[in-house]
């Protein structure tokens, strides 16, 4: 009992050092943080408003402190949400999946987006299987995933329009991307080009998601597994691409880890 009275000071000395340090840091070089210079400017006066005893300075601020508990959670109550949304489990289960839908829908308007204007495309989404081997041999750009950047690169005055785009998790891998052509053709009508036989013969050998934007007729096609299907929808598109970069659910309590597969496809 008395070693248990000995060690709960340092245990409470700890909780207190990561409260304060947690606060800092997550304060630190917001607005917020001159109210908590000014928080610790007020403790100051009020410990030596107690030591050298001056009572009627304790009263008014005491009565200030009533009024600034109601204001700070008023004005501060973005933040202060925030902070407590870090420290929930579910807010971080919500962002996660916030994420992963953010991207899909971003990337799933861009393809849409170019199919009404036309603009040929073929985009790799990588899986599994590395394509470090096709990428290496392109144009290296290791840049954040934009709806702008994506059909810049397609547009067809751009030196890259011509080739693939290889997309890993949220990053653009790499542009003007040279893949090797399907030897069977007969998945692939009259109307399909170049684009269509070289996102149909990766499809054969690797696992990724490709998408193909026809230059002639708008349409979109995925090819996956040596298997090309054309004129997909924007709602089945998102349906695909959650098939493929979500985790099976044996049963319906099991959750999708959404930011490790983000987390694990960007590296």
């Amino acid at each position: 009992m008395k070693f248990f009275e000995l060690i709960v000071p340092g245990v409470e000395i700890a909780i207190i050092a990561v409260m304060i340090y947690y606060l800092l840091s997550f304060f630190w070089n917001t607005r917020t943080m001159d109210l908590v210079f000014g928080l610790g400017a007020f403790l100051l006066l009020y410990t030596a408003s107690r030591w050298f005893y001056l009572p009627v300075l304790q009263k008014l601020m005491l009565y200030f402190i009533n009024v600034a508990v109601i204001a700070i959670l008023v004005i501060f109550q973005p933040e202060l949400r925030l902070a407590l949304s870090r420290l929930s489990v579910k807010g971080k289960k919500y962002r996660e999946i916030t994420e992963f839908d953010k991207f899909l829908d971003s990337i799933a308007l861009c393809i849409y987006r170019m199919s009404e204007r036309r603009m040929g495309a073929l985009i790799l989404l990588e899986n599994q299987v590395s394509l470090d081997e096709y990428a290496n041999k392109a144009v290296i750009l290791q840049a954040k995933f934009s709806q702008e950047l994506l059909e810049s690169i397609f547009t067809i005055t751009t030196p890259l329009h011509d080739g693939a785009v290889i997309i890993r998790g949220t990053t653009i891998l790499s542009a003007a991307t040279i893949l090797p052509l399907a030897d069977d053709t007969t998945q692939i009508s009259k109307s399909m080009g170049t684009r269509h036989r070289a996102g149909l013969g990766i499809s054969q050998i690797t696992d990724a998601l490709i998408v193909v934007v026809s230059e002639e007729t708008g349409k979109v096609s995925i090819a996956r597994d040596g298997i090309m299907t054309r004129g997909i929808k924007i709602d089945r598109f998102k349906g695909i691409f959650r098939s493929v970069f979500t985790s099976p659910q044996p049963n319906l309590e099991k959750k999708v880890d959404v930011i490790g597969w983000l987390k694990k496809w960007s590296q």
